[in-house]
């Protein structure tokens, strides 16, 4: 990638912890852009420290859309992702700036660029009648009639699966149709072919797992442990995408007094090990004409401009 086109958005993902805020920062700041959150996590306003998110300062250098502009108890969704994209995209273009995306979440990149299945979105009382009965009954129980009225979901599904499990009961209940069926059907993608750049930054993974192990532990000590405290007291159902964020359930087991701060930590630092391992394997398959460049090749490209 050696240039830039007026017409073509930047996209640059990659694992957590591989420099990209800092480097679509520095793009932003060349080329005039937007940088455009593209993350699930940091959507949440909630949780500024856990899940990384730019700072105040670097949020004031230029400008910042999507992030922290959710509620934790909102179950955003990809769709709700191209929904508000699709918005600022169009406010980017009119102001004649680039629109940077950035971010690990394979889903919504794919959503921008692929498009998405046509799920209607399923009407909150549907949604927490399916979570009452999940607590009040179980997941084999809700596993159980998902096998009824869709065999392929319930053989698809693992039956411990609560999130997936629900979700797709969620959908038979509100549409009357397999979510399967949904998935069929796509919506027109926002990016098409041709539109943008795609950019993986692949740093290399033990270097890399080191920074997501020292980052831990500094988020712990500028605010992490009283933003899960602050999130646990709202009694939120756990099932939400917020909830699940790398570190929140070990932390708040610890704040329980179940575990100590140290495993709470060591449990926060493998699970997010574990998904920039997830991340590399999602983008070289689903998305594979993202160039794939090295930090230090990115830093230099950008450089270059």
């Amino acid at each position: 990638m050696t240039s830039l086109s007026d017409n073509k958005a930047v996209l640059i993902a990659g694992p957590t912890a591989s420099g990209k805020s800092a480097l679509a920062l520095e793009l932003a700041q060349k080329a005039g852009g937007v940088v455009v959150n593209t993350d699930s996590m940091q959507v949440y306003r909630d949780l500024r420290v856990l899940t990384a998110r730019p700072t105040a300062e670097e949020e004031a250098a230029v400008p910042h859309r999507l992030y922290g502009h959710v509620d934790a108890a909102v179950n955003y969704s990809a769709g709700h992702f191209v929904r508000d994209a699709a918005e600022v995209l169009a406010d980017v273009r009119r102001d004649g700036r680039l629109p940077i995306f950035i971010g690990g979440t394979g889903l919504y990149f794919k959503a921008l660029t692929r498009g998405l299945s046509a799920v209607p979105p399923v009407p909150d009382e549907v949604r927490e009648a399916v979570r009452e009965r999940l607590e009040r009954d179980g997941v084999e129980a809700l596993h159980a009639e998902l096998a009824r009225r869709d065999p392929g979901a319930g053989a698809r599904l693992n039956v411990r699966d609560r999130t997936r499990v629900a979700r797709a009961l969620e959908v038979i209940e509100a549409t009357g149709r397999p979510l399967a069926d949904w998935h069929t059907e796509t919506t027109p993608p926002l990016l098409p072919e041709g539109s943008y750049h795609g950019v993986f930054i692949a740093p290399d993974r033990e270097a890399l797992y080191g920074r997501i192990d020292a980052r831990f532990e500094v988020m712990l000590e500028t605010g992490a442990l009283a933003e899960v405290e602050r999130l646990a007291a709202r009694g939120l159902d756990p099932l939400l995408p917020a909830m699940k964020a790398h570190g929140v359930p070990a932390l708040i087991r610890h704040l329980r007094g179940e575990i100590a701060r140290e495993e709470a930590a060591t449990i926060g630092k493998a699970d997010t090990r574990h998904y920039a391992k997830r991340q590399f394997t999602w983008f070289r398959h689903q998305l594979p004409e993202f160039e794939w460049m090295t930090p230090e090749a990115a830093r230099a490209w950008v450089a270059n401009l």
